[in-house]
């Protein structure tokens, strides 16, 4: 499962109307520029939020939400996972490394943009979720998500997930990995409580990341992909 964005992108037509809103948190005048027009470019409408985020994140709906990662974000979190309407909403954190986000990995966070922001960075992340936020489920068969994952093979890891699918994930981490290597794998995400799942690493890149295929003889798989069903409809 290869989890790079590509190369930068093109200019891509404005959509008229937007399909779908996003809630920008508490983010800087110019972070928030760019971030609204990237999302803008894919019909996503931002909706800029301060103090009374928490607030109106229980009561109004948004199909997103870029959180900044600093005091006050654990608040907002918890008010969207809590949220009837919003529980599923894709969720963007903004701030440093990926080992910095672990620290809110029980709300699921599904991608991180890095501060500062730089606008082609951020609009290949843009672009490549962009098809979740907008509910094309059908053409986006893989879910980003960041939660800790236990692997345990020839040696005991700790790896952070980037994507998942019923089928398989690809999670970062600074260990060596060989590609064909059995493993063992581990984690939980959101509602649903920790798994264990066997596979086989089938891919690695030199920047720490690799693919796991999911062993398709492990029945443990099943409860993963009711969970991913699920997270689809709502």
């Amino acid at each position: 499962m290869n989890t790079g964005f590509g190369t930068a992108l093109a200019q891509i037509p404005q959509t008229k109307k937007a399909a779908a809103r996003i809630a920008l948190v508490d983010l800087k005048d110019t972070t928030r520029t760019i971030l609204s027009e990237c999302f803008k470019q894919f019909g996503i409408d931002s909706i800029v939020m301060t103090g009374n985020a928490a607030e109106r994140l229980k009561k109004e709906k948004f199909e997103a939400c870029v959180v900044n990662l600093g005091p006050g974000a654990q608040a907002v979190m918890e008010a969207v996972r809590t949220s009837p309407s919003n529980s599923r909403l894709v969720l963007y954190g903004l701030g440093g490394s990926a080992q910095e986000a672990m620290r809110y990995s029980k709300y699921g966070i599904n991608a991180i943009f890095h501060d500062p922001v730089e606008r082609s960075t951020a609009l290949k992340l843009v672009r490549a979720t962009s098809m979740l936020v907008l509910h094309e489920f059908r053409r986006y068969v893989r879910i980003p998500v960041m939660t800790e994952v236990a692997v345990q093979g020839p040696k005991k890891f700790t790896a952070t997930s980037l994507e998942l699918s019923s089928g398989g994930m690809s999670i970062k981490t600074a260990e060596e990995v060989g590609t064909g290597q059995a493993v063992e794998v581990s984690f939980a995400l959101l509602t649903l409580p920790r798994l264990w799942i066997r596979g086989n690493i089938s891919w690695r890149k030199p920047k720490h990341s690799f693919g796991i295929r999911f062993d398709a003889t492990d029945d443990r798989r099943r409860k993963l992909k009711e969970w991913i069903d699920a997270y689809l409809e709502n």
